[in-house]
């Protein structure tokens, strides 16, 4: 079977969404395309109960673009679905109907259960859910999706009418917000919820959402650290940083708040009412932390549609970080045994590191990463294919790893070979001090392992490693003359040796 196209397209209260990807005979996909138009289906419709004529207006523009997109772009299947307005709208059943013909397949009304579930779909396709318990959100323009699970075993799911919209419309008339106005949608936000679990206490340590309010969210954030990552996918924010944000947001009015960075303009009106409800579901969970599935419901039809051409299985087993970063490395054309010996080396080195020298365990995978990757950039050019590799791991999508992540990952295996980290390295500079540390002393171990595989021959053993008056002695076990090893470790050495503040010394006997 040759490579196919699908498309997904979701029809929501505040915009229209459609995505193209190109699927493989595994069932992997790449996203080649992702339209999105700001329609506002849910304009006015919690007063009126239906769709305005001009809303209507912009829906039927929008898929007219989307159908001439998903033709040239030869889409064989395409799924469609409508959510919250078109599902509460009188005047929904017309719409669809006139949107269905122009796109020339059927679009399909779903519940908010079944919006709950794609939301799921995506989440547990792009996150490590390890054995705790979790819950996905996804919040829309009319509702909000919410799924609890322990690990990646679904318990329930829920759909509330709390969407950013219809949120918007119902307790936000004055521009700046009135603090009397934002409490009473406080107060119904925890009255909806309560009522929704019935005073269960569902704890929590972190949440996963999807949606344009979270990637929003997410983009605000990194902007106030000052942080650049390539994608706010995976990205991580704390409870104390919404708190802060809505503080900040109410004090402003919407032509302000358009001008904030991070933020989409068309979104200034109802962030607000979205962060809202971000807040009190925290709360409400005793959630600290937010990771941000950038995909979301989108994905979720794409993953199904993918299922039902039997190319993935319901009962696929979740992927893993180290699996993802291997499948990366292959489609690069990696060195597969040097790469490996590499980061067996660097792994030993680590492991007889680790306890003294503080390292974590977080850190370990992170070397684990870096190492399996580091020459990668060859697939460029072999000239310069360190920076290579940082640019191709910078933006590659590598499951389970945050964007902080990914970009430490990129920097350690930058600094195996040439240049030391400096002032002047820009990308650098940007990371925090204790996150340049950590790339400084995991770069410097990469650096160490890839020169003690000189040959790559994988001749070199690490049997131990002790530090003694700031030498550090590694005691090296090889299956031949490894003099060649020694001297690439030697000239290789000076970030490890700046990074732990001591001078390393082989042995071999």
């Amino acid at each position: 079977m040759k490579k196919m196209r699908l498309a997904a397209i979701d029809i929501g209260t505040n915009s229209i969404r459609c995505i193209v990807a190109e699927v493989d005979p595994q069932g992997r996909f790449m996203v080649l395309d992702d339209e999105k138009a700001t329609v506002r289906l849910g304009e006015n419709l919690n007063k009126c109960g239906a769709i305005s004529p001009a809303a209507c207006a912009r829906a039927l523009e929008a898929i007219g673009r989307m159908r001439k997109l998903i033709e040239g772009l030869k889409v064989s299947e395409v799924e469609a679905v409508a959510t919250s307005a078109i599902r509460n709208a009188s005047n929904g059943p017309e719409l669809v109907g006139e949107l269905s013909s122009l796109l020339g397949r059927e679009i399909r009304v779903i519940s908010g259960q079944e919006e709950a579930e794609l939301a799921a779909i995506s989440a547990l396709h792009n996150f490590e859910m390890g054995d705790k318990r979790h819950v996905m959100i996804d919040i829309g323009g009319g509702s909000v999706e919410i799924v609890t699970a322990l690990g990646s075993h679904i318990e329930e799911y829920f759909s509330v009418d709390l969407g950013a919209v219809l949120m918007t419309e119902r307790f936000f008339s004055v521009d700046p917000i009135r603090p009397a106005d934002y409490q009473k949608f406080r107060r119904h936000v925890k009255a909806i919820l309560k009522n929704t679990f019935s005073g269960e206490k569902i704890a929590v340590q972190s949440m996963i959402g999807s949606g344009g309010t979270i990637t929003s969210l997410g983009s605000m954030v990194m902007s106030m650290r000052r942080q650049a990552f390539s994608s706010v996918h995976g990205y991580e924010v704390l409870r104390s940083e919404v708190v802060h944000l809505l503080a900040m947001l109410m004090r402003k009015d919407v032509k302000s708040r358009r001008a904030l960075p991070g933020l989409n303009p068309d979104r200034a009106d109802i962030i607000v009412a979205g962060l809202g409800v971000v807040d009190e579901m925290m709360n409400f969970f005793g959630a600290n932390m937010l990771r941000v599935n950038e995909r979301g419901i989108r994905e979720g039809l794409i993953i199904k549609s993918v299922r039902r051409l039997g190319l993935l299985a319901d009962n696929t087993p979740q992927r893993t970080w180290r699996e993802s970063v291997l499948d990366f490395a292959k489609s690069c054309h990696y060195d597969e045994p040097h790469s490996r010996h590499v980061a067996k080396l660097a792994l030993a080195i680590f492991d007889r590191l680790a306890r003294e020298s503080g390292l974590k365990k977080s850190e370990r995978r992170l070397l684990e990463a870096a190492a399996l990757l580091h020459d990668i950039g060859y697939f460029i050019s072999y000239n310069s294919h360190h920076k290579h590799s940082y640019h191709l791991i910078r933006h590659a999508d590598l499951f389970g790893l945050t964007p902080r992540e990914r970009e430490m990952t990129a920097q350690i295996a930058r600094y195996h070979r040439k240049a030391l980290p400096k002032k002047k390295h820009d990308e650098f500079v940007q990371l925090t001090e204790k996150d340049q540390v950590i790339v400084s002393r995991l770069g410097g171990i990469l650096r160490l392992a890839d020169g003690l595989d000189r040959r790559r021959s994988g001749l070199v053993e690490v049997v131990d490693l002790t530090c003694s008056a700031d030498v550090y002695s590694i005691k090296l076990l090889g299956t031949e003359d490894i003099s060649v090893e020694i001297f690439g470790g030697n000239a290789k050495k000076d970030l490890f040796e700046k990074a732990f503040g001591g001078e390393v010394l082989f042995v071999t006997n």
